[in-house]
């Protein structure tokens, strides 16, 4: 990882050649706007956050990382499920990444990984039965990660991270939660922190590795560009 912050633009800048040489083969090559959209909601997302409107800013990084996994499932003629595309998508970033950007990420944000692991509140497993015993339970994640930290698991690190991840921001978008409620703050703080970094690590990777890859079929192209375009 960089010494100093990695901004949008920094990524843009990066992306730059990329861009240049799809665009050759295709103007509105899929790959591009994948990285387009989900540039253009981070750079929103670090607008928002100057505001410290957090629950915004993490919508606008989910919206960011969206753009990256979705799927178009064209037998139904509609997107893929969330839950299926992200770990998907996870699993790709981990087996591309060669210069290990993202390991590197989670070991150096470790205390924040961690202390979402700890947060119940953000635990699917708690709100099936909310109780004192339930709370107690979900966070096994936090005592489970040391073993993962230790075999350097990073798949499971990430995956029970953005499991978390999602649960706040299914709250949001599906009405569940108060605006700027001051029961989730730190969450929604933690939360939209740790997709900061984890956004610009699988950005780097899929311009230092991705560049190449055949990302599906993207999810409502832009007028002029065929679905079935992959």
């Amino acid at each position: 990882m960089p010494d100093s912050p990695l901004t949008v633009r920094d990524l843009r800048r990066q992306w730059k050649q990329h861009k240049e040489r799809l665009n050759e083969i295709d103007p509105q090559h899929p790959t591009n706007v994948r990285f387009h959209r989900a540039c253009s909601w981070m750079q929103r997302a670090e607008q928002i956050s100057e505001k410290n409107d957090l629950d915004f800013a993490l919508l606008s990084q989910w919206t960011a990382f969206n753009a990256l996994y979705g799927q178009w499932d064209e037998s139904k003629r509609e997107p893929v499920s969330d839950c299926a595309s992200w770990r998907s998508f996870l699993d790709r970033m981990i087996a591309l990444d060669m210069t290990s950007v993202i390991a590197d990420a989670l070991t150096e944000n470790k205390p924040l990984v961690i202390s979402i692991y700890d947060d119940e509140y953000l635990s699917r497993y708690f709100w099936e039965e909310p109780s004192n015993k339930r709370a107690k339970k979900s966070k096994t994640a936090k005592y489970d990660s040391r073993t993962w930290y230790y075999e350097g698991n990073w798949t499971m690190i990430l995956d029970r991270l953005i499991e978390r991840i999602y649960l706040l921001r299914c709250q949001l978008v599906h009405g569940a939660a108060t605006y700027n409620s001051s029961l989730n703050r730190t969450a929604s703080r933690r939360c939209s922190q740790m997709m900061d970094h984890l956004l610009k690590v699988f950005l780097l990777v899929w311009i230092n590795d991705g560049a190449d890859e055949d990302w599906g079929c993207m999810c409502y192209p832009p007028m002029g560009v065929k679905v079935g375009v992959r």
